[in-house]
């Protein structure tokens, strides 16, 4: 009798600076899903590289509920499959069965950048979040400011080089960003998430060692002008006509809400909803799903906002295409607070992976 049950690959870890926020976010929707509407494979990515299921799973994520014995594994190209294959028995792949959608609860580089995205649309596999366009945009900050700027977004003022241009020339890069932002500026890499790798610069001496640790972690850099402001977040939800919730404000009691203060010092407090005038709650609203739309995200985003203290002016500062998702994190607990349980959440982000795989389904690959 086959089973009316929805087969759900969650996929988590990865090779990224933002591993183990991976493993947390896993952790928590396989724990929240509801065992009678899905079966849950869980497939862990260790920071090598190397794909795992079941009891090796196991071992990555705690008290997840999968069977035993199954080892290397790997979601092939090849739409006429759309199943994981195990890679570790005998002469060839065996096949471990189809899989209905795939959920990457994957944050940073090769899951959130559209790597993982370009291997689930070549698979034809549904999945949860944006494609890999927008989830590409979303990750890259130099490209997010580019469309946001074009879309009509309101940004601070940002500059962007490569680090082989720093490390041909550190004075000249030093002197355009001085002349162009000014002090005080964050040096951040373009394509990495959890505040990794930024750093606040106050002068020319403290920026040289900011852009060096940014150019630790991409060959790409951004340095965007600082701003006296209050740090706000929005959850969005939807594909083509999302919806957003109330805004969040974080309160980091820190410098600025840095890796460490996310997730080691636990030092940061989160108003939710923010103390906002209603006309400036709903401003930011419709700007976070207007940035939603102008990366062409899809499923979920989280869209961060500065809103400046002395002129109370918005801007948008990035999207992320796929947020922390625990149960405590920011983008569930603004649902809630806008009406939407965490299991409710995961029901309709995964109903949301369907919709937008039939609609992509629409569209003619070939002519005549």
């Amino acid at each position: 009798m086959t089973s009316s049950k929805i087969r759900v690959g969650v996929m988590f870890g990865g090779r990224s600076g933002e591993h183990e926020v991976s493993l947390r976010s896993a952790k928590s929707v396989i724990d929240a899903m509801d065992r009678e509407r899905y079966d849950i494979v869980p497939i862990a990515i260790t920071k090598q590289g190397r794909w795992l299921a079941s009891s090796d799973a196991t071992q990555l994520l705690p008290q997840a509920v999968i069977d035993e014995g199954d080892t290397d594994v790997a979601i092939v190209g090849d739409p006429t499959r759309g199943e994981l294959v195990r890679l570790d028995h005998g002469p060839g792949p065996i096949a471990l069965g189809r899989l209905d959608v795939v959920f990457p609860v994957l944050h940073g580089t090769y899951g959130e950048d559209g790597t993982i995205q370009g291997l689930l649309e070549l698979a034809g596999l549904p999945y949860v979040g944006s494609g890999v366009l927008g989830s590409a945009a979303g990750m890259d900050k130099i490209v997010m400011k580019m469309l946001f700027r074009d879309a009509g977004l309101p940004i601070v003022p940002f500059v962007h080089f490569t680090r082989t241009q720093w490390e041909a020339d550190r004075e000249t890069v030093l002197d355009g960003i001085g002349r162009e932002l000014g002090y005080t500026v964050f040096a951040k890499p373009a394509n990495l998430g959890s505040s990794v790798g930024i750093t606040k610069a106050v002068d020319r001496t403290s920026l040289g060692a900011a852009i060096d640790e940014a150019a630790r972690f991409d060959r790409r850099i951004v340095v965007e002008q600082g701003i006296d402001a209050r740090e706000i977040e929005v959850a969005v939800l939807g594909n083509d006509a999302p919806s957003a919730s109330v805004p969040g404000e974080i309160i980091p009691h820190a410098d600025f809400y840095d890796y460490a203060t996310k997730y080691v010092s636990d030092v940061a407090e989160y108003a939710i909803p923010a103390a906002l005038e209603d006309d400036q709650a709903a401003i930011i609203r419709d700007l976070a799903v207007r940035a939603f739309l102008a990366v062409d995200a899809a499923g979920l985003g989280r869209v961060d906002f500065f809103v400046e203290r002395e002129t109370g002016r918005v801007f948008v500062n990035e999207i992320n295409t796929m947020p922390g998702f625990t149960k405590i994190s920011m983008y569930p607990k603004l649902w809630e607070a806008s009406g939407l349980t965490y299991g409710q959440l995961i029901d309709r982000l995964i109903e949301l992976a369907f919709d937008r795989h039939k609609e992509t389904a629409r569209s003619e690959r070939s002519v005549g």
